[in-house]
Order: C-alpha cells, then structure tokens, then sequence
C-alpha cells in the first residue's frame, strides 16, 4: 500500500516512481511469454502486435496480450498493483481500459516522441485513468526509459495529446501558447528495475528516447480506469478496441473485454 506522502506526491507530480510489484522469476515469466506472443507462439491472439517504428526504430507494440496469454491476464488483477492503483485514482472499483505491451530491442529500439494517453483515447471519459508500467527487464536513461514532466497533468489536453519533440536532444516541444503563463517544463527520467512498477496520469507528459544499448527494453502497462468510466461515442473518432464495447454511449464502459479488477475496495480473482 502507499502512504499518503506518496499519494499526495501523484497528485502534484503526476507520477509515481518505482514500488515493488513483481519477483524477478514473476517478470522473466512475462518476459518469455511476451516473445511468445511476438513469435507467434501463444495460445490465444492478442487485440495487435506490430512495429510501430521502421526496421532501424523498432518499437513493438502489443494491444491486449491479456487475451493471448493467461499469465498476462493474471497480471491484470495483481492485487498489489490494483490496491495501488484505487489509491492514486481515488476510487475502490477499478476495471482495465486495455494493456500495452512495448518493447524496444537493442540497438535498434526506437523513440516514443512526447505525449498525453487520454486524447489518444476519445471513447471514454473522465480523464480520471492510471497506468501502472512495470518493466521485465531494467529500464534505464542507457536503454531508452521513460521520462515525465513533473506537473503536466494539470495543463490540460494538449493539441489532441502530441506534445512535439525536439529531436535533437529529446525534449518537449510544445505550443507554449496553450500553457499556464510562467510554466515550467522540467523532464526527469524514470529509471525502473526489472519487476518494480511506475505509475502515470493519462494527462501526464511522457516520451521515451531510442534504446541503442545491448540491452532491451520490455515492459507492461496496464491502463486503468475508476468505476465510473463512460464510453462516449464521437461518430469522428475510434479505437482500436471499440469493437469490443458492449454497452452503449454514455453508460459505464464495463464487460468481458473491460476486466473489472477490483470490486467495492476488494480484489477480485483472474
């Protein structure tokens, strides 16, 4: 459980960094069954898997591995991650928008350019979300961590959640016109060891650099929503998993592909 020092810190900061969550046998479990999931190997199908990047940027991403792998479906209901999760959002029923799984191998592992997570996620609101990141192997500046600013959930959606991205040095590169007057933009980086979990705000900046190390970078977020998430139609704009909704617009976003992970404050079971 986190202190209240801790949570207060989420709410100012935006992110938490690294608390226990996983064994380092518990992640290389994860890890071997995400190379499953990338070959080919799994017993079920995942929602995508595809490169985001090119063949010299690789950023594999997987959408619901949850539904190829029951050990990824296990992980959505770690009752240690969930228990956190209600405390940051505030809420003790707590069901799963979607995971995510992105690895970026080594020396070729491309860059995520700077960005928001809710307005990439037009089907459902309140932007109220928390995603717990948990890393199955060390996630470092040398191998292409994630870096937050500190304090950018507060400012609101910006230009439809892509922030921009200098690529020079990688940093922000935002339309300071649509910021607070004297708004500071500080990024820090978010090292993470194999098996701890960092959480994030869905409004919270955030970007990842390329991984030209030896080493890879696999991780999993779980994107979490409160109870009280709606589906909310916007005849203009999709996801990739709407086709999945099963109720209608307006009504609280819950079924079969919207895993209800804690119920009234009590951990529920895989």
């Amino acid at each position: 459980m986190l202190t209240a020092e801790q949570i207060e810190s989420f709410k100012e900061q935006g992110f938490l960094k690294a608390q226990s969550a996983l064994s380092a046998e518990d992640a290389d479990r994860l890890r071997e069954r995400m190379f499953d999931v990338i070959e080919g190997q799994s017993k079920g199908k995942a929602e995508a898997v595809r490169n985001m990047g090119n063949d010299q940027n690789v950023v594999v991403q997987i959408v619901n591995i949850w539904e190829a792998d029951d050990l990824f479906r296990r992980h959505l209901f770690n009752p240690d991650i969930t228990a956190m999760i209600a405390q940051l959002m505030g809420d003790d029923t707590v069901r799963v928008w979607h995971d995510q799984v992105q690895y970026k191998p080594p020396f070729v592992g491309g860059p995520t350019d700077w960005h928001q997570d809710h307005p990439y996620w037009p089907i459902i609101q309140p932007a109220d979300l928390v995603s717990a990141w948990v890393a199955l192997e060390d996630a470092s500046v040398e191998n292409g961590c994630m870096w937050m600013v500190p304090g950018s959930h507060l400012w609101g959606p910006h230009k439809g959640g892509t922030i921009g991205t200098n690529r020079e040095d990688f940093s922000p590169a935002p339309d300071m016109s649509l910021l607070p007057e004297g708004t500071k933009i500080e990024p820090v980086p978010c090292e993470v060891k194999k098996g701890e979990v960092m959480f994030h705000h869905c409004l919270t900046w955030h970007g990842s650099p390329p991984n030209r190390s030896a080493h890879g970078r696999p991780a999993i977020a779980v994107h979490y929503m409160p109870g009280y998430t709606r589906y909310e139609k916007d005849p203009s704009k999709t996801h990739l998993v709407e086709h999945n909704v099963e109720v209608a617009p307006g009504e609280i976003l819950k079924g079969s592909h919207f895993p209800t992970v804690r119920e009234n404050g009590l951990a529920l079971e895989a």
